[in-house]
């Protein structure tokens, strides 16, 4: 595979990668859209809890109520912090690690999958199950709300 360097001539992939430079407008403007899009994200996570819960509560009671908001918790919590720590990156000087990309998830999914437990260790019997998983799946879910806005960038 062949690219251009920076000087415009054709160099093969054994010739070395070339970096691309952007202006302090470019990386202005990529960070803002990064942020904006972590917050819709995060955002429309909390819409699908939200929905969630209310719709459980309002079918089958205040158990599953919690229990929908105690599965979207569980995602919620974990991904929003996720979210926090990338948003604070973009803002950090320097080159950023992807390292620390594949650490927050790790993060995320050890944490989310321990929050379940512990809803359903302290919940015991009280726990509706299928309302939890749908609280869960929706907040895991919450892009579809920004698909069907058409602001998913």
């Amino acid at each position: 595979m062949t690219g251009l360097s920076k000087d415009g001539s054709e160099g093969g992939a054994e010739g070395g990668s070339t970096r691309v430079v952007l202006s302090a407008e470019q990386h202005a403007a990529l960070r803002a859209k990064t942020s904006r899009g972590l917050a819709r994200a995060v955002v429309a996570q909390c819409v699908m809890a939200v929905l969630a819960t209310v719709i459980a509560w309002g079918v089958a009671g205040t158990a599953a109520g919690i229990s929908a908001l105690a599965g979207a918790g569980a995602y919620l919590v974990p991904n929003s912090l996720f979210a926090l720590r990338l948003l604070l990156d973009t803002h950090r000087p320097g080159r950023t690690n992807p390292f620390t990309f594949f650490l927050g998830e790790a993060f995320k999914l050890i944490a989310t999958v321990l929050l379940l437990w512990l809803a359903v260790r302290l919940g015991g019997d009280r726990i509706v199950w299928p309302a939890m998983l749908i609280g869960l799946i929706c907040t895991l879910k919450g892009y579809v709300l920004l698909l069907m806005s058409g602001k998913l960038s």
